[in-house]
């Protein structure tokens, strides 16, 4: 691996350098072990800690396969997925991987009593597989997660529909999280050159997502002038769906739950911020009844701040403790886009605020590989900035975890794999000069 990292690290390493360069029999990885899937058993979700289920260690090279690449991990994040992973919930990966496993001879190397989790990275093409040609050794990538394989008609208008569409890191194997990645080649895209390779890992994922959900015809379309309502609006999720909000002409109403929180949206440009903790805003009654009467006065205070009008969108992903409020504040007409369920998955609503007012509600499933490389496309001309707060060593992802399952981080939560410091990958310059208080805003904060 030292002579993987000093090929990347000199600045006149050539493409057949890169090509000739020997792969190691092994590699770091943080990984979850199959015999260990019941160790939280009885144990309540926030009770669940990540520091006790990932490990770090070594781990055998995986075969390189046809469409296939071999990436040097110069730095990754830890999302959502990487949380659910560690805690075993809603279900243990495993199931995943073995289903996978018995697609193919290829697939089944994907079936591990350990699981190689992450679902971001940033780095260095080591090799490429049979029928990869827009790729090569030393060409600097970063990587979406959508994978495909693209054999069925269901997948050939829009990628995510594909039955064999899978999350990868958390629905394969081989993630970001480790020092060397296998990904399919077309998650592959372009390192934004004015980032750093800890800020370039850290949109990808929550970048696409947000993308898709808002702003893409497949989401919810949003336009010049809507009022949005984000849920989260400085979380991993949210704080791209804000910049894309005010990028694209929208109002983003911004919850979120403190003033540091709130603080934050200012600086991105949002104007109207409710601060739901301050203001008291409790959804349900006890754990079997909500209170229309919060949703209500909710929608009062979204008026207040958008002159009369009620919410075109709703920027979904806690789920079950919010999704009654969010069908209730959109306007008619409106569409609620839902992405996830960090507060639970079984989600409660009332009907007759749907169906009478004409409401949709759109799921949202990360992003088609068009829908990610725009999203990256903006990321690398400066239009919407990532949103890195705090950076570990690989041998602290699981500290990271925890962070991010115990809502102590804002935006994302970013880990350093081969990269030996912070602040190296920097291409441009004169282009990052320009737009460096926006790459900062968070971990200023």
């Amino acid at each position: 691996m030292n002579e993987i990292l000093d090929a990347i690290l000199a600045p006149d390493t050539t493409r057949d350098d890169f090509a000739a360069l020997p792969l190691p029999e092994s590699y770091r990885a943080v990984t979850v072990h199959k015999d260990e899937a019941e160790m939280f058993a009885g144990l309540a979700t926030h009770e669940k800690d990540p520091r006790k289920s990932l490990h770090v260690e070594d781990v055998p090279l995986p075969e390189l396969g046809p469409g296939e690449a071999l990436v040097a991990v110069m730095a990754s994040s830890v999302n959502y997925n990487s949380v659910w992973t560690s805690i075993f919930e809603p279900l243990p990966t495993f199931g995943f991987l073995e289903r996978y496993g018995r697609l193919s001879p290829l697939a089944k190397r994907h079936d591990l009593p350990y699981h190689v989790i992450g679902s971001d990275l940033a780095g260095v093409v080591l090799r490429t597989g049979p029928g990869v040609n827009s790729w090569h050794p030393g060409d600097e990538v970063v990587a979406h997660c959508l994978s495909v394989e693209l054999e069925s008609s269901d997948g050939h208008n829009d990628t995510m529909l594909d039955p064999e569409q899978r999350i990868w890191g958390f629905e394969t194997n081989f993630g970001g999280l480790a020092e060397i990645a296998l990904v399919k080649s077309n998650q592959l895209m372009p390192k934004p050159d004015h980032l750093s390779w800890e800020e370039a890992a850290a949109p990808g994922l929550v970048n696409s997502t947000a993308y898709r959900q808002l702003v893409s015809r497949n989401g919810a379309g949003m336009k010049q002038g809507d009022n949005v309502l984000i849920w989260g609006a400085s979380g991993g999720l949210g704080s791209y769906a804000t910049q894309f909000a005010l990028a694209g002409g929208a109002n983003p109403i911004c919850v979120v739950s403190s003033e540091d929180k709130a603080e934050i949206c200012r600086k991105m440009g949002a104007e109207a911020i409710i601060d739901r903790k301050a203001e008291g805003y409790r959804f349900w009654k006890d754990e079997h009844h909500q209170d229309p009467r919060e949703w209500k006065r909710f929608g009062k205070r979204i008026r207040e701040l958008t002159g009369g009008e009620d919410v075109d969108i709703v920027f979904e992903h806690p789920g079950r403790e919010t999704f009654g409020a969010s069908v209730y504040v959109t306007r008619k007409g409106g569409t609620i886009v839902t992405c996830a369920s960090t507060s639970g998955y079984q989600h409660e609503y009332d009907n007759r605020y749907l169906w009478m007012s004409l409401k949709r509600i759109v799921g949202s499933h990360f992003a088609n590989y068009r829908e990610a490389w725009e999203a990256n496309r903006l990321i690398a001309k400066g239009k919407i900035h990532p949103t890195l707060s705090k950076v570990y060593a690989l041998e602290d992802t699981g500290q990271a975890a925890y962070d991010v399952h115990r809502n102590l981080h804002q935006g994302k939560v970013g880990v350093l794999a081969l990269a030996p410091e912070e602040g190296l990958g920097v291409r441009d310059t004169e282009m990052r000069a320009k737009h460096l208080d926006a790459i900062n805003l968070f971990r200023d904060a």
